[in-house]
């Protein structure tokens, strides 16, 4: 496999070779690979169109961001490239192990420790988006950076997503919209402070790790209310019951968090919408109609 030997080639120099490459679920995006080199070590091979890299340098900086945070496990990123096979993005392999007891409560204070974390330096000239942009699933996230996360959350969130998803929109649907884009600065909060986010935090983006807890992986991360990550959390099947306890009890998530997290929603269910079609419309316009 040439776009396998190439990376490992790039990483690990000439003296390491490539024993064995194995296709693994990665996602619909990518192609996934778990590497097995010449020196025992196993490695995690993410592949994709060379003109696609960008997907892989946005997600190496997402992780970075969340690995300098120092509360919570991401995959060590090695290196991301090209060859003439195409894009990838090299890093290690997590072999996971069954989850230690106390696992949700865990995952709930090491991710809110994330939230916590000083992200000054992350959003250069404002305190709300990201350094560059990136993708949300295979869409285009913006990050302008802003110093409001009402104004960010509406013009670089839904507002993108919104003109994206026009041709699925008639003129009532239109006017709804509008109307909840008014509405936001009465709607949303202002977050007691930045928070890094990770941006698109349901079930299949996160792994157990050896070390019998929760590891953050895909991020589409950037600087903004930490109630955005736990409403998606909730969007896809949900989280267990104790992660949301305990969650809850380390005071991020402010009054009225229930009224909103439909709003922040939206913003994936726009995205999906825009990705994969009409079946999404019914649920972007039960949020619309409720607000």
């Amino acid at each position: 496999m040439g776009i396998a030997e190439d990376a490992v080639r790039a990483a690990c120099g000439d003296g390491i070779t490539l024993r064995s490459a194995r296709p693994v679920s990665g996602g619909d995006i990518n192609g996934a690979y778990l590497l097995e080199l010449s020196d025992g070590r196993e490695l995690f091979l993410k592949t994709n169109r060379r003109e696609n890299i960008g997907f892989f340098e946005s997600e190496r900086e997402g992780l970075l961001a969340i690995a300098e945070t120092g509360s919570i496990c991401v995959p060590e990123v090695i290196s991301t490239g090209t060859s003439q096979d195409g894009a990838y993005l090299l890093m290690q392999f997590v072999r996971g192990r069954q989850e230690n007891p106390g696992y949700w409560e865990h995952f709930a204070e090491s991710l809110a420790g994330m939230h916590r974390a000083d992200a000054s330096g992350l959003v250069p000239g404002g305190r709300y988006g990201f350094h560059s942009d990136n993708y949300i699933g295979a869409g285009i996230q913006i990050n302008t950076p802003c110093d409001s996360w009402i104004v960010f959350f509406r013009d670089y969130r839904l507002k993108v997503q919104l003109d994206r998803a026009s041709r699925y929109f008639g003129p009532k649907e239109k006017v709804k919209a509008d109307r909840l884009l008014a509405r936001l600065p009465e709607l949303l909060v202002e977050p007691e402070k930045p928070a890094l986010l990770h941006g698109d935090l349901w079930s299949g983006n996160f792994i157990t790790g050896g070390d019998g807890w929760a590891w953050l992986i895909d991020p589409a991360a950037y600087v903004g209310h930490p109630e955005a990550d736990i409403a998606m959390t909730e969007l896809f099947g949900g989280f267990g019951r104790r992660f949301y306890e305990a969650y809850r009890e380390t005071g991020l998530i402010q009054y009225g968090y229930g009224d909103r997290r439909d709003i922040y929603n939206l913003y994936h269910l726009l995205n999906h919408l825009n990705l994969f079609g009409g079946g999404y419309f019914g649920s972007c316009l039960r949020i619309l109609e409720r607000y």
